[in-house]
């Protein structure tokens, strides 16, 4: 990376999860992100364990960033972060911001979360300090009656009824998964038998 490209100032546009397994949902939002609020690049960052969500047989980092990787390939404005997979245990958004802002200074970051996730942003770790470093995007679901916060911008939601849950459900009870996930991402779950024996 030059030194000019690396103090290029961007808008990018930051979206953790635990990706097990990336879907067409997660696809769609990255898209709708990037044209709403005209970024430059959405980041996907595949989480090693999530705070708030336990889930028993969780997919390994190594291949959900595999899938998330082959999810991204076709669109070179998406670009995945191994950052918070590399810092094993629990990880807080506040620790993965601050380490992204030091290595990108000049970027600006939003920060993508659901809209059902607005009203307990203020339970957050270290919320004062992360909210001086990003810029919180929610998507408005329709009907959703969350509250309108001036710190955070809400960009229409496409609402895309598909939920990781059902594809692990569907490839282990051996249905079809295409139209849920790219092709690519299809493949890297057939590839390494992701799914099949965990239920």
């Amino acid at each position: 990376m030059s030194s000019h490209e690396h103090n290029q100032e961007k808008r990018i546009g930051l979206f953790g999860g635990t990706f097990d397994p990336p879907h067409l949902g997660h696809m769609l939002i990255a898209q709708e992100a990037l044209s709403e609020l005209k970024l430059d690049e959405i980041w996907f960052i595949p989480v090693s364990t999530p705070p708030h969500k336990e889930r028993q047989g969780l997919t390994s980092g190594e291949n959900r960033f595999r899938m998330v990787t082959a999810a991204t390939q076709n669109e070179n404005r998406f670009k995945v972060s191994d950052i918070e997979l590399k810092r094993k245990g629990k990880s807080f958004t506040i620790d993965t911001v601050k380490q992204l802002k030091e290595m990108h200074q000049n970027h600006h970051f939003y920060f993508l979360i659901g809209g059902d996730m607005v009203d307990m942003l203020d339970q957050w770790y270290q919320i004062d300090e992360l909210k001086k470093l990003v810029t919180f995007v929610a998507f408005n679901r329709p009907g959703a009656a969350a509250i309108k916060k001036k710190e955070v911008e809400f960009i229409p939601f496409i609402d895309v009824n598909i939920s990781s849950t059902i594809i692990r459900k569907r490839v282990f009870e051996n249905k079809p998964i295409r139209y849920f996930v790219s092709a690519e991402v299809e493949q890297v779950i057939k590839e390494y038998g992701l799914y099949e024996f965990n239920g």
